[in-house]
């Protein structure tokens, strides 16, 4: 089989399109860089949902813990608390066996045993909590002076938040919130290692990774290969938030405008 055959093949098996059985025997680099590609999609579409719906929901978060009423406050406090207390491979096997329950009770909840749907709920709740504390910290760090000024334009409630205090919290938050854009990629890796299974072998890229591992004994060929594709994938978003945060950063001189800097989450 040559490579474009493998191509046609397997690009896109990890969505059901194309070969159903995964090869056997006597695998090759170029199976081995496609299926992982493949794979790659599910990173992806975990990623994506759950990053733009969770960025929503923290903005909330960190409104209602800045918030003086405390059926306001206290719900988002807990809520920061509970999803950054707790380790995420432990949020998915505790909401994968809950789903489990709810779906005996109501077949509403059946789609959510699924990993597209049950993983992507706890992606989106857990990267929400930790975006939640990062928007929380930089809108206390909104100078009083823009607020100020704000209100001797006339501004208040709603157009003063939208047009002054969540822009500069945007500003402040942005590199960040960059950080836990990658790492939110990164983590969709443990979503086939938790207690979601995958459908017909239709896995995530470290799911086809593993599988070349096993079958080959020789771990050094497909984990490189998911590496790179996630330093590719890194690269990228680096590339997408530095473009946001200078225009975020507009108005400053070039001097005063913050770099984007990368720092590893190495335990969380």
């Amino acid at each position: 089989m040559s490579c474009w055959e493998t191509i046609a093949d397997y690009a896109l098996r990890s969505v059901g399109v194309g070969e159903r059985l995964l090869p056997r025997s006597d695998f090759t680099l170029c199976q081995q860089v496609v299926l992982i590609g493949s794979g790659m999609i599910w990173n992806v579409y975990f990623g994506v949902l759950a990053l733009f719906a969770g960025f929503f929901l923290a903005t909330a978060v960190a409104l209602g813990k800045a918030a003086q009423n405390p059926l306001l406050r206290k719900p988002a406090e807990w809520f920061i608390f509970l999803f950054r207390g707790s380790p995420l491979f432990i949020q998915f096997f505790f909401a994968y066996f809950l789903f489990l329950s709810l779906k005996q009770v109501a077949p509403f909840f059946t789609p959510l045993t699924s990993a597209w749907a049950g993983a992507l709920v706890v992606l989106f709740l857990n990267t929400a909590a930790y975006s939640g504390e990062i928007f929380y910290g930089a809108l206390l760090s909104v100078p009083k002076g823009d607020t100020e000024a704000a209100d001797a334009y006339g501004f208040s409630g709603w157009p003063r938040f939208r047009r002054v205090i969540w822009p500069t919290m945007l500003r402040l938050a942005w590199p960040a919130y960059t950080n836990e854009a990658i790492f939110l990629f990164h983590a969709t890796t443990l979503v086939y290692f938790s207690g979601f299974p995958a459908f017909q072998q239709r896995g995530d890229a470290l799911y086809y990774a593993s599988y070349f591992a096993d079958k080959t004994f020789n771990p050094f060929v497909p984990y490189p290969i998911l590496a790179g594709y996630f330093i590719l994938l890194t690269l990228l978003l680096i590339g997408l938030f530095g473009l946001i945060n200078r225009r975020l950063n507009r108005h400053l001189p070039q001097e005063r405008r913050e770099k984007m800097r990368l720092r590893l989450n190495l335990i969380r």
